[in-house]
């Protein structure tokens, strides 16, 4: 005998098709109910700064991992669209094509990312004058670069909605490693090495490594130079002013030396003359950028008592240079020209006031 049909489990959608379609009654909210937290993404942030220290802290529970010689950046991933910021705020998208094209991939979230974009030598070292190069940061414009370089991120200060800077690092940490996981290209993670850190320097120093960064576990993210992070470096390096340079008929490039300069309060002090680290094509294009920047004033814009003869400029380039030490009338041991710092970059010249 074959069974009648079964009547349907669900009621018609609509009993009178002339009757309008109407939802439910919308109930007011459980004001007990939790709200959901939602932290609108930040336009920029202010980069937390590592303290330079000349030894690792001997109490505290710290994260420790390589410094990077190259430029500080933000990358903001939002909604499908990528910034790339340098530390002064200013959007180098456009010149890190490799980078924004990576931060893409790691859509549909929205972040942002902390860390360092660095250009890798054969041995598979930072080295910061390619990463100049790259850039066309040796003289040529602004723009008209696009950089190969690599990111390092070590931090992650904003995720899906949450504003994670007053989360303390190690979950911070926790959380960049799982947002990366599983993606390749451009952007890697800066591995924490757990890991002695006076070994673990000497180890970097030994691989011609700039220094290793040390961060404390349970902190916040903190913009500025709060001691929350440290830096241990195996050469000092830091950013001066250009204000002269030595002519010499030995060099193609016309120039023997540059005088530098650092900051005492508001004013610029002399720190000694560097004459080594320039390669030709290098050399060659910063001539032509000081020949565009004659000292006008009737003085000399650093106290000089020194006899040689020198050009004055004007001081606006930046240049980074290593260095072994100070001497005692603070001038610096042993320096060496790594390369022109951009205006874009924010980079700190060195002050005697407050040391980095």
């Amino acid at each position: 005998m074959t069974k009648p049909p079964r009547p349907p489990r669900s009621k018609p959608l609509l009993r009178d098709e002339t009757i309008a379609m109407q939802s439910g009654r919308i109930s007011s909210r459980d004001p007990a109910q939790p709200k959901l937290p939602f932290d609108p993404m930040p336009d920029r942030v202010e980069p937390a700064l590592a303290l330079l220290t000349e030894s690792p802290p001997v109490t505290g529970d710290w994260g420790w991992e390589i410094k990077w010689d190259g430029y500080r950046l933000h990358v903001h991933i939002e909604g499908g669209r990528v910034r790339v910021l340098t530390r002064g705020g200013f959007d180098w998208t456009s010149r890190f094509p490799a980078i924004a094209e990576a931060a893409r991939a790691l859509g549909p979230a929205s972040m942002i990312l902390d860390g360092e974009a660095v250009v890798l030598d054969e041995q598979g070292k930072p080295d910061f004058n390619l990463l100049q190069k790259s850039l066309g940061a040796s003289g040529q414009k602004i723009g008209n670069r696009a950089s190969p370089a690599l990111f390092y991120a070590f931090d992650l200060l904003y995720l899906d909605g949450h504003d994670m800077r007053q989360v303390e690092y190690r979950a911070r940490r926790h959380l960049l490693e799982e947002a990366l996981r599983g993606h390749d290209g451009a952007i890697l993670l800066s591995e924490e090495v757990d890991a002695d850190p006076a070994q673990l320097l000497a180890h970097a120093c030994s691989l011609g490594l700039e220094g290793i960064v040390g961060k404390r576990q349970g902190s916040p993210y903190r913009s500025g130079r709060t001691g929350d992070w440290i830096k241990l470096k195996c050469i000092q390096s830091h950013a001066f002013i250009v204000v002269g340079y030595e002519p010499s008929t030995a060099s193609r490039a016309g120039f023997g030396s540059l005088l530098l300069a650092a900051y005492r309060n508001e004013d610029l002090v002399c720190v000694g003359s560097v004459g080594t680290g320039f390669k030709e094509r290098d050399a060659m294009q910063l001539r032509k950028k000081m020949d565009k920047l004659p000292w006008r004033g009737k003085q000399p814009p650093v106290t000089y008592s020194d006899k040689r003869n020198l050009v004055w400029l004007q001081p606006t380039l930046i240049a980074e240079i290593e260095y072994r030490a100070w001497t005692a009338d603070e001038k610096l041991r042993h320096p060496s020209y790594k390369g022109l710092r951009e205006f874009q970059d924010n980079a700190a010249v060195y002050r005697f006031d407050r040391q980095e």
